[in-house]
This record gives C-alpha cells, sequence and structure tokens, in this order.
C-alpha cells in the first residue's frame, strides 16, 4: 500500500481542517463549489490547482490561476514535486504537505499525537482519531442547519426575565429599545407614536404617568414651556396628567440635557402641580425630543409611587426614547409634508388641465389643429377605443399621449407597440409575456404590454401590419376577456385603454382578406384622422421656428431664423414625410448652415411623392373645379403618361389597365406627346 500523505489546512499555527490524498485520485484546490478543497478567498481562483499521484511522487500543479501558487516562497511556473513540510500558500490561506501529522506542527494537538501512533497501515484509524477531538474539522463531516427562525424576538412583546437568566439590566433595555425604535417607525400619527413611546417608557422605568409635549411645528427657536403642546398622556395608575412645571420645562427646553429629579413632593419648581396647588410627583424625568441642534419637545414622565424610585439608568433609557422619538416624529412631519405637496401638485395639474384642455405636445394653430384638438378633447373624456389614422411621420403617437394624459388614467402608465417591427411571435410575446422556457431564449418570465398597462393605456402604432392570428386573440381581450402568457395558462386580465394608429386604408384590407372586419368595427369607436403636412400650410413656419430652436439648443449654433427664400421653399413644398420630415430637414439645416440665418441651399427636400400622388398631382390637394368624368379621366390620363414621358407600358400599369385600352382612350380623347410636336 502506497504511503499515506496529507494536506493540513492551516491558519498560522491554528488548524482548521485535514484532507487526506488517495493515489490515484486528482484533487483539486479552488473557489467553486465543485473542488475536493473549497477556498473560500476573493484572491482564489474558481479552479486555482491541483495535486495528483505520479510514480509514486505527489506533484503539485498550477491551473493557470490569477494570483498564482506559491511553495514556500516560490511562484509556481511548472509542476512541482511535494515533499513533507512544503507550505502551499493559495491567496491568504496555506495547506501543508505532510507524510505523518504531526510534521505539520511542532506541538500538535492531541488529536495529531493520537493519529501519529495510530496504525498508519489502516488509513481510517488516522482519521477516526482526528475526529474525536474536538478542534478538528473532518472535511468529510456534512453541513446542517441548527436554527431556523422567521422573525427576530427582539421585536416581540417582552416576557417575564428569569432572575438567573444572565441578562444585564443594559441589555434588556437595549431590546426593549429596539422593538419600541421598530414600533416608533410604523406609527400614522403623532399621537399613536406619543402612546407607543410612553408605554415603552412605563414598562421600562419606574414611572407610572407622563406625557408628550411638542413645539409648534413654525415655533423653533422658542424655549418658554407654555409654547408646549400635549400631544397625548398617560397613567398606569388611574391618576389624571398634571402638567410640567414652568421652570423644568423651559430648564430642559433651554440646555438640552435631560433631567432627573427624585424626592420633589416639596419643590414647586419641579414638581407639577394640580388645581389645588397640590405636588402628586415623587420623582421626576423629562428628556428633551431633540433633532439635531432643534429641541422638538419633550417627554416628561413621573412617579406617583414613593417606592418607585427611577435611577440614572432610567433616566439614560428616557433620552434614549425620546431620541428615537425624534428621529420617527421627523420622519412622520416628512411624510406629511411628502403628502400636502403632492396634494397641491394635484390641485395644480387639476387646474392647469381645466384651463388648458388637453394636455397636448401638438404644435399648431390651423383650423385642422383645432379640430383634432376639440376630437382628442371629446374621447380623453371616455374610456372608448380610438382609431387615430394619418400619414407617416404626422403625430399620431403625439395624438394617443394627447388622449391619454387629458384622460382620468394620466396618472398612470402610457405604454406604446409598434406592431410592424416584429414577427408573429415576437408581437405575441410582447403584447401577452411569456413564461419561462415558452421558447428557445425564454430564460425568465416576461410581462406583455397589456399587463405593464394596466390601469393605463396601450397604443398600438401600425395596426395594420398585424397579422390575422393575433388579430383574433387581441379582439378577444379588447373585448374584456383574460388571455394566457405564451407558455402560460393562468388566465391574466387587465384594465387597459387601447389607441390604435395606422397609415393604412383598413377597409381595403378588410376587403382584400387580410384584416378582420369584426376587429376594424371594434377599432372604429373613436376615430381622429390627423392631416397631411401639406394640408395645414399655415402651421409650417410655427413648427419650423420651434424645430430651430430646439435644435439651436441642443447644438449651440448661433442661427437667428430662415431667410425668405428658404421660408418660401418649406411652404410651397409638399412634404411626402410630415411633420418628421419637417424636423429632420431643419435639424441638418442647423447643423450645415454657414450663416446667420437657414437660406434655401441649406435645405434638403426630396423629389418623393406624397402618398396617393401619381407623379407629383394629388387630386385631394387640388382646388376643386366641377367636371365632367370624362374630363377627369382624360386630364389624369393627360398627368400620367407625361409623368412616364409617354411609356405606354408603364403609364396604363399604374392606371391598371390594358395597354389596348390606353391605346384607345389615347384616340377617344385626341392626346398627344406634346415633347414630339
Amino acid at each position: 500500500m502506497s504511503q499515506l500523505a496529507y494536506l493540513v489546512i492551516r491558519d498560522g499555527l491554528k488548524w482548521t481542517d485535514v484532507f487526506r490524498l488517495v493515489s490515484g485520485e486528482t484533487v483539486t484546490i479552488g473557489r467553486a463549489a465543485t473542488n475536493q478543497i473549497v477556498v473560500k478567498d476573493d484572491r482564489c481562483s474558481r479552479s486555482h490547482a491541483e495535486i495528483f499521484n505520479s510514480s509514486g511522487l505527489w506533484i503539485l500543479r498550477d491551473l493557470e490561476s490569477r494570483n498564482g501558487t506559491v511553495v514556500g516562497e516560490q511562484r509556481l511556473s511548472s509542476d512541482w514535486t511535494l515533499h513533507p513540510g512544503d507550505v502551499i500558500r493559495v491567496g491568504h490561506s496555506q495547506l501543508v504537505f505532510v507524510h505523518h501529522l504531526t510534521e505539520a506542527f511542532d506541538d500538535p494537538p492531541t488529536a495529531f499525537r493520537q493519529a501519529s501512533q495510530a496504525d498508519e497501515s489502516d488509513p481510517e484509524s488516522v482519521l477516526d482519531a482526528i475526529d474525536h477531538d474536538s478542534n478538528v474539522l473532518s472535511p468529510y463531516q456534512p453541513t446542517t442547519i441548527t436554527h431556523r427562525r422567521g422573525q427576530t424576538k427582539l421585536l416581540e412583546a417582552a416576557e417575564a426575565e428569569e432572575p438567573d437568566s444572565g441578562v444585564s439590566k443594559i441589555g434588556k433595555a437595549a431590546a426593549k429599545l429596539c422593538r419600541l425604535a421598530f414600533e416608533l417607525a410604523k406609527a400614522p400619527d403623532p399621537v399613536a407614536m406619543a402612546d407607543l413611546a410612553l408605554g415603552g417608557l412605563f414598562e421600562g422605568t419606574e414611572t407610572d404617568t407622563g406625557a408628550l409635549l411638542l413645539l409648534p411645528r413654525n415655533g423653533k427657536g422658542k424655549t418658554s414651556g407654555t409654547d408646549l403642546e400635549i400631544i397625548t398622556s398617560q397613567s398606569t395608575v388611574g391618576q389624571r396628567y398634571h402638567r410640567i412645571s414652568h421652570f423644568l420645562a423651559t430648564t430642559v427646553l433651554r440646555e438640552g440635557e435631560a433631567v432627573l429629579a427624585r424626592n420633589v413632593m416639596g419643590d414647586s419648581t419641579l414638581g407639577s402641580r394640580d388645581s389645588k396647588g397640590e405636588i402628586h410627583a415623587t420623582s421626576v424625568i423629562c428628556a428633551p425630543v431633540r433633532h439635531g441642534k432643534d429641541v422638538l419637545g419633550l417627554l416628561h414622565i413621573y412617579s406617583t409611587d414613593s417606592d418607585k424610585v427611577p435611577n440614572p439608568d432610567d433616566l439614560e433609557f428616557t433620552l434614549a426614547v425620546a431620541d428615537t422619538v425624534a428621529v420617527a416624529l421627523t420622519n412622520l412631519n416628512r411624510r406629511q409634508e411628502l403628502s400636502e405637496n403632492l396634494n397641491q401638485a394635484r390641485d395644480e395639474n387639476l387646474q392647469l388641465r381645466e384651463r388648458l384642455g388637453v394636455q397636448s405636445e401638438i404644435i399648431g394653430t390651423s383650423t385642422a389643429i383645432h379640430q383634432v384638438t376639440e376630437e382628442i378633447s371629446r374621447a380623453a373624456a371616455t374610456n372608448a377605443i380610438v382609431l387615430i389614422r394619418g400619414e407617416s411621420g404626422v403625430g399620431k403617437e403625439l395624438v394617443a399621449r394627447a388622449v391619454h394624459f387629458s384622460s382620468s388614467r394620466a396618472k398612470n402608465t402610457f405604454v406604446c407597440l409598434n406592431c410592424a417591427a416584429l414577427s408573429e411571435d415576437l408581437l405575441a410575446s410582447e403584447l401577452f409575456g411569456h413564461e419561462r422556457g415558452a421558447f428557445t431564449g425564454a430564460t425568465d418570465r416576461k410581462v406583455g404590454k397589456f399587463e405593464a398597462a394596466h390601469k393605463g393605456t396601450l397604443m398600438l402604432d401600425e395596426i395594420g401590419e398585424m397579422s390575422l392570428g393575433i388579430q383574433t386573440k387581441f379582439l378577444r381581450v379588447i373585448e374584456g376577456h383574460s388571455f394566457e402568457r405564451v407558455g402560460g395558462n393562468k388566465p391574466v386580465k387587465v384594465d387597459v385603454r387601447v389607441i390604435a394608429a395606422t397609415n393604412r386604408d383598413l377597409e381595403q384590407d378588410v376587403a382584400d382578406g387580410i384584416f378582420r372586419r369584426d376587429l376594424f368595427f371594434r377599432l372604429r369607436v373613436l376615430e381622429i384622422i390627423v392631416p397631411g403636412l401639406r394640408k395645414r400650410l399655415e402651421d409650417i413656419p410655427e413648427l419650423a421656428h420651434y424645430f430651430l430652436e430646439k435644435f439651436v439648443g441642443e447644438t449651440g449654433r448661433k442661427i437667428e431664423g430662415f431667410t425668405d427664400n428658404a421660408m418660401s421653399q418649406l411652404l410651397n413644398y409638399r412634404w411626402p414625410g410630415n411633420v418628421r420630415e419637417l424636423k429632420n430637414v431643419i435639424e441638418r439645416a442647423v447643423v450645415l448652415c454657414r450663416g446667420r440665418k437657414i437660406d434655401s441651399n441649406d435645405l434638403l427636400l426630396s423629389k418623393l411623392a406624397t402618398s396617393g400622388d401619381t407623379g407629383q398631382i394629388d387630386p385631394n390637394d387640388m382646388e376643386f373645379h366641377p367636371s365632367s368624368l370624362n374630363d377627369i379621366e382624360r386630364d389624369h390620363i393627360q398627368a400620367t403618361l407625361k409623368f412616364t414621358q409617354w411609356n405606354k407600358s408603364r403609364a396604363a400599369n399604374l392606371l391598371g389597365i390594358e395597354r389596348s385600352t390606353l391605346d384607345r382612350k389615347i384616340r377617344r380623347y385626341e392626346l398627344a406627346n406634346s415633347a414630339h410636336q
């Protein structure tokens, strides 16, 4: 049998553990719990080093640890053959390699001496001898939970102590103070707090009657006892509380120090007199309630029984309670101030809402914008579903936010989700959430947008891009049914107002079968149509100056405004990208402008057609002139042929007719290519 070998883990001359090395087994050392020898040291790597037997020799190998492995004074750079007495340093820990346990220490413990006398041919006898010593921790001994406690008993009601419990009076007082401080912090008002403090004082001191007296909240700096207001008073002997003497109150307020006075029956300056002039107190304690350098009031307690005489420890306890009351009272006053400020802010917000009518970030004074604002106001007064329609970039999200922040749900969450940005599976997860493990990558439970918007508003932008499968589930939810998270089976019910927005022709989508008819009618309870920017030209100057101020403030550029040519160009442009495009055009102009004003050369405008245009003509934007259908058809075909430079195949494709039909109409209306005339 191979010679025994051990690793003795020690701290200086105090040994903590013994690990037996077995030939044929590799022993790993590190901070991770998967190692055979776990070293709880931040300087130790998770897998720090290993020890193994090779050809009868024990070899130590560093596993590329962060701080290295040291034997003696040498840091390992390659495998190290261990010899008895070698001290291995891993972080702040030391491991001694020995063949005999007595080699680890100059003065080995009893267990080591017993182990050295044991039969080394029987390895178990060595470990058995070690295990009998109470100072030895066997590496094979399992960890056990020895105590369980749901709540600390220091915060429980005090029970009668046994005479020989061994707990000092100071220890008992500290435990009482801890419980009392915990209760004071939960007090809802000064009266309840004062009742708790007095009850604790009567329990912890030789007194039976008292009161908490406070100065007015705006009375800082006053030192007269006449300014004190009795918050509450108590007596354990059924006596009526008698107010503190003016002299004692003024003294404690002025000096800021607690006072203990005994045998005060004949002293009118310290005792409390009743209406007949009689003094009922035998001993008195008065402590200031202090917050920093400010005295907020007094704790006044006294004994009416000559057999109950307070001592200096009672004075200490009363002063500690008074300081604890001061902290609790300060926190209570702060909570009250915050509540008052919050109520005031709510009232001010309500007044502002009444004055402004609609909480909106929409800029413009045109008739079209006034109409949109009126529709927002009507929609905000209800909880009905709103469908917002308009071209891309007109500000549909701003309209949705205005509806939310002008409604009764304004104090709750506004959540926005773009349905066009996600696939069907991801959109379902975003809307309804998912459970852990519902699909690959779902490592945690996720709350969906519906749950996140509970009691608030959920805006679904680009609702027309939602797939039919999601439309079905979405329809059930907005009709009041509960839903389940993806991968879950627990029903979830929420209270959410839905606002949908789209730039698509939903009627055509319904006709094409890509949008549910019932969902379309469910969404179209209230409809707000936001006009394109080209339909409210009078708002362009106001918007342009707004964005100019915004970007000038962000960049620090000194730009004063627009030249007449630049503003004229802004007004004559058709704005296919609407307000979003205007914002980007102004931002670019602010960055690239070289003069004091933005000129037409600084404006980068596109040649894209607006939504619904054929070429550069939008019939909806033209001034109305009564015409026959034949005239309208002739003019439209003429404009389309001009746009395609008389490419008849392309023109027929744009017009949605056959090439032969186009040729027939050209002959019918006697249309000619003016470029070839």
